[in-house]
């Protein structure tokens, strides 16, 4: 049995959490002898959305696949970007006819293919496809590709992260929630043999509110005025999941919550 190591971290908030990625990724891959990353970059750029120069970043940084989720058209620079960068996805059930893809089958150093869907949820997010009727379609699109495929599903409520995690679970290596930068205590095997989390958590300031400065958040909400937040800086962490898997048949065999305190 062959085991790969699949290193999935948590939604990477503004200039701090790329600084931590730039300055931890590697020895943490090393470290932990990780085969493949997967990295949610959907508040990368200034807490909101990712630009072209922080995608080229993260991959040049070792990481395989950069997800994203509800935010990614926020700078407009990046459609043009991701028609032409694979490794950049979006969720795979929004409207036909936008740029990019939501799903691909990519390589490890040592050339095994691994799958990745990226997905956002319909329960109090913004209009999409059903992401259970638009999985199915990715799986079916992947095929026998690649027998190791990681899901991002990135959504608002629990229930709707955990009923994905069953209906895919035996069909796919690891189903990872992402969008509330929380991270759950809910890291699993699932009786099929996926993995599981809720939600991969954040990488950046956790001195914060889901990354933005603690202080005009509360203000916000004492208020009800509207103001510009901006990301915080303190207590930076990175967040995430380490899965171990048997790359004959595509299930896992382990799972690892990450959790590191860091500097920059």
């Amino acid at each position: 049995m062959q085991k790969i190591r699949i290193l999935a971290l948590g939604d990477v908030v503004a200039k701090t959490g790329v600084r931590a990625l730039s300055r931890h990724l590697p020895k943490l891959v090393a470290d932990r002898s990780v085969d493949f990353v997967v990295v949610n970059g959907e508040n990368a750029a200034g807490g909101v959305g990712i630009t072209p120069e922080i995608a080229d970043e993260m991959l040049g940084l070792g990481v395989h696949v950069v997800t994203t989720g509800n935010h990614i058209w926020r700078h407009r620079e990046i459609r043009p970007y991701i028609a032409r960068e694979p490794r950049l996805l979006r969720p795979v059930n929004y409207p036909p006819g936008q740029p990019g893809a939501g799903c691909g089958v990519f390589e490890t150093a040592a050339g095994i293919p691994i799958g990745v869907v990226n997905l956002v949820g319909q329960v109090l997010m913004n209009p999409a496809d059903s992401p259970f009727h638009a999985a199915e379609k990715a799986l079916a699109e992947i095929g026998g590709a690649a027998h190791l495929v990681l899901v991002d599903i990135h959504a608002e409520v629990t229930s709707e992260k955990r009923a994905l995690g069953f209906f895919l679970d035996g069909r796919v290596t690891a189903v990872v929630g992402t969008h509330t930068h929380v991270q759950t205590a809910d890291a699993q095997i699932l009786p099929r043999g996926t993995a599981y989390i809720t939600d991969l958590g954040m990488t950046g300031p956790h001195d914060s509110v889901i990354g933005m400065r603690r202080d005009i958040v509360v203000d916000r909400f004492l208020t009800g005025l509207p103001a510009t937040f901006k990301p915080g800086k303190g207590g930076i962490r990175i967040q995430g999941v380490l899965v171990t898997a048997d790359e004959s048949t595509g299930l896992a065999c382990d799972v690892e919550r990450i959790d590191l305190a860091v500097q920059i």
